[in-house]
């Protein structure tokens, strides 16, 4: 069966116009229409409307589904927050992460006492993803400066990538999420092979796919860079520019930086923090889409998110997907209509 779901409304119309075109000059010059050519003739109109609407897609038109960027504020946010005391993680901040496992929800989020302190590295679990309850008082590790994380499973190993001081993104690995041990600060190369120029490069948000491994990176928030890697230990640009770049609209003009991937009915969205001030004042979150990882669409009613509800991520509990915004608390929205 062919579905009308891959063709945009442009396509679909210029299959009716081209179609009745067709049906209107053969009724006129055939006096009994053979059936089986009348189909065929719709077939390959169609196929050539579908390589238009592939087309169109490329050139922007890929489309923005009401689930992942309609969202309605928990009534009772934020759901999860410092604890204001004088405990290690009587603050948090950054893009922490959560994982939807087992009817459980995970998450790992960076707490630190005050700003001198070094941030460390925390986890709570829920059973609803309102109620969370934290694993202990103290940091699950704490061996070293752990901020701005993304967390991944690939077969039976847990990554985390995340920013260590000053910056500097580096990986951890885990069996069980809890226990995590050091693998050193990422690796990233030029188109060239040559190592990328000093200097800050943060926010890891990492996609795995058909043994290849994405890295989007950003160098003072000025950019979203993209490398990949077959193993995960040494990553190459696809290209020395940015792949999402600040602007042109003025909500995104000063600051960009990628906070989670996912894939949705063969389209990659990417959830991105933004700044619409050269102080960045203020942070907002904001979705794009792309059909290779690479070539990016910003959503034209961005930002989805604002009053510094940013680091957003989306997760999927297997019936609906929720958004979460972890900075500077942790803020939940559901699904509009819930």
């Amino acid at each position: 069966m062919i579905s009308a779901g891959i063709y945009s409304r442009k396509a679909v119309h210029r299959v009716y116009w081209v179609y009745s075109y067709i049906f209107r000059y053969m009724k006129n010059t055939i006096p009994v229409m053979n059936k089986a050519l009348t189909f065929l003739i719709f077939i390959l109109v169609l196929i050539g409307c579908q390589e238009t609407a592939t087309h169109e897609n490329k050139s922007g038109n890929a489309p923005f589904p009401e689930v992942l960027v309609h969202f309605t504020p928990y009534e009772h946010n934020p759901v999860f927050a410092g604890t204001d005391t004088s405990t290690w993680d009587r603050k948090i901040r950054e893009r922490g992460y959560i994982l939807f496992e087992n009817d459980v929800y995970r998450m790992w989020y960076t707490g630190y006492n005050n700003e001198e302190s070094e941030r460390h590295l925390g986890y709570a679990v829920s059973e609803d993803g309102i109620t969370w309850k934290r694993d202990s008082d103290k940091p699950i590790y704490d061996s070293g400066w752990v901020e701005d994380m993304c967390v991944i499973k690939v077969n039976d190993t847990y990554y985390m990538f995340a920013e260590g001081r000053n910056d500097i993104a580096h990986m951890l690995t885990s069996a069980d999420g809890i226990q995590w041990k050091e693998a050193g600060n990422l690796n990233i190369r030029k188109t060239n092979g040559a190592p990328i120029d000093k200097g800050s490069f943060g926010t890891p948000a990492v996609w795995h796919e058909n043994n290849t491994w994405y890295l989007f990176y950003e160098r003072g928030d000025l950019g979203v860079w993209l490398a990949t890697s077959p193993d995960a230990k040494t990553w190459t640009n696809v290209q020395d520019d940015p792949v999402l770049a600040m602007g042109p609209a003025g909500y995104d003009r000063y600051a960009v930086a990628m906070d989670q991937v996912i894939k949705y009915k063969g389209l990659y969205y990417g959830y991105y923090h933004a700044s619409d001030t050269k102080e960045w004042k203020e942070w907002t979150t904001n979705v794009a889409v792309s059909e290779d990882l690479v070539h990016w669409k910003k959503y034209e009613h961005n930002p989805i998110m604002k009053h510094d509800r940013s680091s957003g991520i989306i997760v999927y509990n297997g019936k609906d997907y929720r958004l979460y915004t972890m900075h500077p608390a942790v803020n939940l929205f559901l699904p509009s209509g819930k």
